[in-house]
């Protein structure tokens, strides 16, 4: 799989967003992070804790209805199967994107507010 982060919508079911954290480059930013916070170990339950933390501060509606399912390897966000929820859906999914191409926000937010995020 060369993407770290899709969505997918099942009708009827359930709209998915799916960020794979050991994909090279999240893997890579990950290590990075935890280097910046030990307690930063980048599995998925830690995305999750840094995406809610993000979101909360920066894009609040898309915690709305949001159902995470962290794994190790992998960070999931379903949401009901609506048009207002894919909405959602892509615009969380070009966030994480947009973090991770963008890597040294993401090293700024751990070392100036990663105190603040309720690390796993």
């Amino acid at each position: 799989m060369s993407d770290y982060v899709m969505v997918d919508t099942i009708p009827g079911e359930t709209t998915m967003v799916c960020f794979y954290n050991e994909q090279d480059k999240p893997f890579a930013i990950g290590e990075k992070i935890n280097k910046i916070n030990q307690q930063a170990y980048m599995n998925g339950y830690n995305w999750e804790a840094f995406f809610n933390y993000y979101l909360s501060k920066h894009a609040p509606d898309i915690l709305e209805g949001l159902q995470p399912d962290p794994e190790a390897g992998m960070y999931a966000a379903y949401y009901k199967p609506t048009l207002e929820s894919e909405v959602k859906a892509h615009k969380f999914a070009r966030i994480i994107r947009s973090l991770i191409e963008n890597e040294e926000k993401v090293y700024r937010i751990i070392r100036e507010e990663g105190a603040q995020i309720a690390w796993v």
